[in-house]
């Protein structure tokens, strides 16, 4: 097939997935693994502008690889930091718009994906097919089904994929787990996972322009081609559900995996409910800004998420973090990198973990891609898809919700102490911000039963399971597990 041939097939919206496994995959020349000691790893990162520039800094830094190339879909931000990467290491990498271009390119070992949360899961696949090894950003998926295809073409094509929770590498939040399996704080049947971080309005919804550098045919991928509804373009996407996954899939991805590491559990639980609101503004975001979820376990586990996007104090010392609840203590991981003990009354004790950085997490992906063993990553992309689909089976629940007063949950939460508390905490933070539970409405989902699988059943099950996928834009489509 001659080069403009196979670039007239990629294009081509009916065969747009199979022609990116046709660019690579097995044929790719040089694995990682034959490449010697002092060889170096040839990357493209792909989305630079915002997490982006960590991946840059960090593989640019180390001495066993190299940027490049770079893709991002907005001209002026790719062809600047090419240059600042040019300054920093040496060299310009080569800048694509299209990421398909540089799946072309059989010389490139690893794929660095920090693009918006919409295209994560069919970068990541491309990549896989074309032969690469990938190191993708939290959430991995934009919804349940995603996360799932990127387990099945990592194992499929033998790729090596490292989710971007980068505290699972860190030395001090590895001890701190190791401690909880251990039995450190006795019995543990409950994780809270804490996302309290405040932030303001993005502005109002109304018709705004598209940046002229910035190719939105690229941009939207997946998603439809919708007018631009916020004012800032990049970063608000997060709060618009065609393209992010509220505060629950931005921040709250990485403590909702440090939550399901530690109740060692890897299924989505057996129910999900989840309620809460965008309230004190109204802008042109769509996600909650304050949003309780609760997953149920198999042996009377429970893992409870609070959202909190408006002015709060921390729990427990903690305000983006985990708390543990054992039957001899507790164990809080207020940071990425660590925690501290408390013991059963309350009372902070000596006990310690901290160390760690982003570095640790790149050097284990490295690391994996030279012994070509998946089993080598402390975040492999089957636990990233799993920690991602707590987030999105929360965000279910709370779409397929209907407003609601705050005793009218309290009602249907009945005889579920932990659950009353933790409302009366959500109510008590909304009169902090001068917004009233009791003439404000709440939104409250439904109880949605999983049973330990990835579809939902029972009551609501023909609705809740149209949000385990979307309608894809030809010919940006992720791929069925028969299509792989």
């Amino acid at each position: 097939m001659s080069q403009l041939s196979r670039r007239q097939f990629l294009e081509n919206s009916m065969f747009a997935t199979a022609a990116a496994a046709l660019v690579g995959g097995q044929t790719r020349p040089l694995y990682a693994a034959d490449a010697g000691p002092d060889e170096k790893l040839r990357v493209v990162c792909i989305g630079v502008n915002g997490r982006g520039g960590s991946h840059i800094a960090e593989f640019g830094a180390r001495k066993d690889c190299e940027i490049a190339a770079i893709v991002d879909v907005d001209e002026v931000v790719g062809n600047r930091k090419a240059d600042d990467i040019e300054k920093r290491f040496g060299k310009r990498p080569t800048v694509y718009l299209d990421m398909r271009k540089c799946f072309e390119d059989k010389s490139l070992h690893i794929a660095s994906i920090a693009t918006p949360n919409h295209w994560h899961a069919l970068s990541a696949i491309w990549a896989i097919q074309a032969g690469l090894d990938v190191y993708v950003e939290k959430p991995v998926s934009h919804n349940v089904t995603e996360g799932r295809r990127i387990v099945e073409a990592a194992r499929k094509y033998k790729r090596i994929v490292q989710t971007g929770t980068q505290s699972r590498s860190n030395p001090g939040m590895r001890e701190a787990i190791a401690f909880l399996h251990n039995g450190g704080i006795g019995e543990v049947k409950l994780a809270r996972g804490l996302c309290y971080k405040p932030r303001g309005s993005i502005g109002p919804r109304g018709n705004y322009d598209v940046p002229a550098s910035v190719n939105y045919d690229l941009w939207s991928g997946p998603a439809q081609m919708h007018p631009l509804t916020r004012p800032r373009f990049h970063y608000d996407w997060h709060w618009q559900w065609d393209y992010g996954n509220g505060d629950l899939g931005n921040q709250g991805i990485h403590q909702m995996d440090i939550a399901r590491w530690g109740l060692n559990e890897m299924n989505l639980g057996e129910s999900i409910r989840s309620y809460g609101g965008r309230f004190a503004y109204v802008d042109a975001g769509e996600t909650a800004n304050t949003q309780v979820s609760i997953h149920e376990f198999q042996n009377g586990k429970r893992l409870v998420f609070e959202v909190r996007g408006l002015k709060t104090e921390p729990l427990m010392e903690a305000s983006v973090g985990v708390i543990f609840y054992g039957s001899d203590g507790y164990l809080v991981m207020p940071s990425y990198n660590g925690g501290m003990v408390f013991d059963k009354d309350g009372k902070k004790t000596e006990k310690v973990f901290k160390g760690g950085g982003d570095s640790h997490h790149f050097a284990n992906f490295v690391g994996a891609v030279r012994s070509r063993n998946h089993e080598d990553l402390n975040a492999d992309i089957l636990q990233g898809h799993l920690s991602s689909a707590l987030c999105h089976v929360g965000n279910i629940s709370y779409r397929l919700g209907a407003p609601v007063t705050a005793e009218e949950i309290s009602t249907a939460l009945t005889d579920d102490k932990e659950a009353l508390e933790t409302l009366d905490r959500f109510q008590q933070h909304l009169l902090d911000n001068k917004v009233s539970p009791d003439s404000t409405k709440i939104t409250l989902g439904p109880k949605l039963t999983l049973a330990g699988t990835e579809e939902f059943s029972g009551t609501h099950s023909a609705e809740a399971n149209k949000f385990l996928t979307r309608e894809y834009r030809a010919p940006f489509v992720v791929p069925r597990t028969e299509d792989l």
